[in-house]
Order: C-alpha cells, then structure tokens, then sequence
C-alpha cells in the first residue's frame, strides 16, 4: 500500500472527524484550517450551510497589529480572540470546535485556547 502524503493523512482524518462533528444553529461549528504561512477560522451552521462569522491572519483588523509571523502562535491567538468576539456579537456562545484533522497541538490549540479565554465555549 502506497504512502500517504502529509495532506493526504489530515484530509483522511478530517473526513473522519466530520462523521462526528455537526454543528447546528443552537452549537455551530469552528473550524480551523492551517495553511503553512496562515490560519483561518470560521463559524459554520451546517443545517444551513452558511458561514456566519470567520477570522484569518489575512484580516485587515489583523494585519495592521500582528507584528510577527504570521505563521506562529502569537497569529493565531490573534485570530482566536477575533473570531471570538465576531461570534460573541452575532449571539453565538457555544461552539463545537473542528480541528480540521490537524493535530490538537501548536497554533491550533494556540487559537482554541485564545478563543475559549475570550468567552466561547465548546
């Protein structure tokens, strides 16, 4: 059996994930998607299919006051606490967090944790 590729391997467990993971209208989902050079978030009603609020590094809010790369941690602290608040101020509370098959570890705990301390909660 052949090898899988590194996007490969998070594709496959992202589709394992999702059998899981359905974020509604009451408990949306998060889901995260970690380029090498950016992270980006979005709040999802899958019932709807509609994207209700997101956040990335590529923000113009953000672009501004992110100093570093934008591939680190501290980028993507900055993009948790911004979805947070877009989320906060449409009503939204709870969230069910989707890692996108990316490890629970790095920036997207980094984002997770950034997002929880800004008062979502999954």
């Amino acid at each position: 059996m052949p090898t899988l590729s590194r996007k490969q391997q998070t594709r496959k467990r992202h589709k394992r994930l999702r059998r899981n993971i359905n974020g509604s209208e009451q408990r949306p989902r998060l889901a995260v998607f970690r380029s090498n050079n950016h992270i980006y978030a979005q709040v999802i009603d899958d019932d709807s299919q509609s994207t209700l609020c997101s956040a990335s590094t590529l923000d113009k809010d953000l672009r501004q006051t992110i100093k570093v790369n934008t591939s680190s941690c501290d980028a993507s602290i900055a993009v948790g606490e911004l979805v947070a608040q877009r989320a906060i101020s449409k009503g939204i509370q709870e969230v069910i967090f989707d890692r996108g098959g990316n490890l629970y570890h790095g920036r997207v705990k980094a984002l997770a944790n950034a997002a929880r301390e800004a008062g979502l909660k999954f």
